[in-house]
Order: C-alpha cells, then sequence, then structure tokens
C-alpha cells in the first residue's frame, strides 16, 4: 500500500505543477495584450490552458481524497482540512464569481471585431476580473504552503 501511496503523491505533485502552474500566469498572458488582435488571441490562450488548469485540479482533488483514504491519519490534521476547504473555495470562485466577471469581457471582445482599439471600458472589467485571480492565486499559494508546512 505504501507503494500505492509514493504513486499517488507524485500524481499529486504533477497534478499541481499542471494544473496550478498555468493558472499563476494566465492573467499575465492577457494584461501584455495590446490591442483587440492580440487580445483575443490571448484569451484563446487563456481557454486553451483553462483546460490543463482544469484536468490537474481534478487530479489534485482525486489524489488527495485518495492518499486521506489511504493514509486516515489526515482526516485529523488540521491543514489537510484547510487546504481541503480552501481548495473548495477556489473552485466555487471559478463558476460564482470569475464566470458572471467574465461574460462582460468575452461579450465585448466579440462585439469589437472591426476595431483594433481596446475599448475604456475593458480595463475596468479587468481589473476586477484579474483582482479576483489574484486572490484565487493566493488561496492556491495557501494551499502549498500547507501541504509543505504541515503546521497543524
Amino acid at each position: 500500500m505504501y507503494t500505492v501511496y509514493k504513486i499517488l503523491v507524485f500524481i499529486h505533485i504533477l497534478s499541481a505543477i499542471v494544473g496550478m502552474g498555468p493558472g499563476f500566469v494566465l492573467s499575465r498572458i492577457v494584461k501584455s495584450a495590446k490591442n483587440m488582435t492580440e487580445l483575443r488571441h490571448a484569451y484563446a490562450i487563456k481557454h486553451n490552458f483553462h483546460i490543463f488548469v482544469m484536468i490537474g485540479g481534478t487530479s489534485l482533488l482525486v489524489t488527495g481524497l485518495m492518499m486521506g483514504l489511504i493514509n486516515t491519519a489526515l482526516f485529523h490534521s488540521g491543514w489537510y482540512w484547510t487546504s481541503l476547504t480552501l481548495f473548495f473555495i477556489a473552485l466555487a470562485m471559478g463558476p460564482i464569481v470569475l464566470s458572471p466577471r467574465s461574460k462582460p469581457i468575452k461579450s465585448l471582445i466579440e462585439n469589437n471585431k472591426e476595431k483594433e482599439e481596446i475599448p475604456k471600458e475593458y480595463y475596468g472589467l479587468a481589473k476586477i476580473l484579474f483582482r479576483l485571480e489574484a486572490v484565487i492565486n493566493f488561496i492556491f499559494l495557501v494551499i502549498i504552503a500547507l501541504m509543505i508546512l504541515k503546521p497543524f
């Protein structure tokens, strides 16, 4: 059973790299756009990388719970429950918080196909979205720190 646990830890770490890694740079890619063509392309890249985030995130959750089933002492650790709770909060923020903030941006991008200049209203919408994404990234950094340090 120890070998299975080690394999799960390995998959869990790879999942964190694949799932969380791109999440830390997605906003930066979009922020670098200087015109509508670049902005459309940046959001297309962001969408494609988001697939990795979803697959890695799902794998993180599954392997983390499987490790808990094998090593039930994890279910008695505060850092494990805190990490799991924060993960679910971050996960819920996607459809509850990010998606409604993304829809007006997507609409703005779709409705400005002939113009190259980024509309001024985009910047206000994007600023809010980027702040919320930064909150989620901070949550993930806290989760990573909890998993490394296991403070309680």
